[in-house]
């Protein structure tokens, strides 16, 4: 079975993620974090305290993303033949169900707020969000540029910007209660925020879930990989195919090719650098696994269930 691969991804060059911006976002959130708890238990605010939830949950997500990051850059081994390389998609993935987690436990504890609302101590609830915003804004400021190019660091990066947003609610809800003793925004906010967190988890939550489950990515037609191989005049057809991410930066096909001739193998090595450059330029897949066949019987189809 012949087994190339390009020594370049097909997105742009990986950033050099930086693991001590993470781990000063990290003592950020659980500065903020705590004194949101307190201040919430202290004020009596429901969406203060939503808000300490959701920072509990940054700091969480943010640790599992160093985790990772650090993980994926640990060397492959005989028994971990591709390394940690799926590390941060898992690392996505819990951050991204985590998000959805806390947004259903804000939503019931703003339903239950709603049915019996209380008077709020609005100025603390003020100040804390101020904390919240400055805080946020600065861990956020830090990840923006890796989080373009990286599905673990896009996790952590959506925790901290919807942690930010929901603090600039947090602070107009406070500056409307303490003016114009409007309680109910309280619980308002923190319903607001709940669903902001699932808009914004669900899309991550997909596609995280389509790689760890090795599905074609949406990008790549399989049929139109067929009609081009099969354009190959000495190729009788492709078959047995299977296309999936290992993670951000490897696209992997493998497949069997029938040939209509007992060819040599240097043929087939040029047949196969063809196929390399046509999947890597047009497709982005960047490890190409043939199986040359030439009479054999087996099933033709495209794809076969193993």
């Amino acid at each position: 079975m012949a087994h190339s691969h390009h020594n370049h991804s097909h997105n742009h060059a990986h950033p050099d993620l930086k693991g001590r911006n993470l781990i000063f976002s990290i003592f950020l959130n659980i500065l903020i974090t705590i004194a949101q708890v307190i201040g919430g238990i202290i004020s009596g605010s429901l969406s203060l305290l939503s808000d300490a939830l959701h920072n509990f949950s940054d700091v969480v997500s943010l640790l599992v993303s160093y985790i990772a990051n650090k993980l994926s850059k640990k060397k492959a081994s005989t028994n971990k033949t591709f390394g940690y390389k799926r590390a941060e998609i898992i690392a996505a993935f819990v951050n991204a169900a985590a998000l959805i987690v806390v947004a259903i436990i804000l939503i019931k504890e703003a339903i239950e707020r709603f049915m019996h609302p209380q008077e709020v101590e609005s100025n603390l609830v003020i100040w804390l969000s101020l904390l919240g915003i400055v805080a946020n804004g600065l861990s956020v400021f830090l990840l923006k540029k890796d989080a373009d190019s990286n599905m673990n660091m896009r996790s952590a990066y959506l925790h901290l910007l919807t942690d930010m947003l929901a603090s600039v609610a947090v602070l107009i809800g406070g500056l409307l209660m303490k003016y114009f003793q409007m309680y109910w925004v309280d619980p308002f906010l923190t319903l607001a925020i709940a669903l902001y967190l699932i808009y914004m988890g669900y899309d991550l939550l997909i596609d995280s879930t389509k790689v760890l489950m090795l599905f074609t990515p949406d990008t790549i037609k399989v049929q139109e990989i067929v009609d081009v191989v099969n354009k190959i005049p000495s190729v009788k057809n492709i078959h047995h195919i299977h296309i999936w991410q290992l993670n951000e930066d490897e696209v992997h096909f493998e497949a069997h090719i029938d040939f209509k001739e007992n060819i040599k193998l240097s043929e087939f090595d040029a047949i196969l650098e063809q196929i390399e450059e046509e999947l890597y330029h047009n497709y982005g897949i960047n490890h190409v696994n043939i199986q040359p066949e030439f009479g054999k019987c087996d099933s033709k189809h495209i794809i076969v269930q193993d």
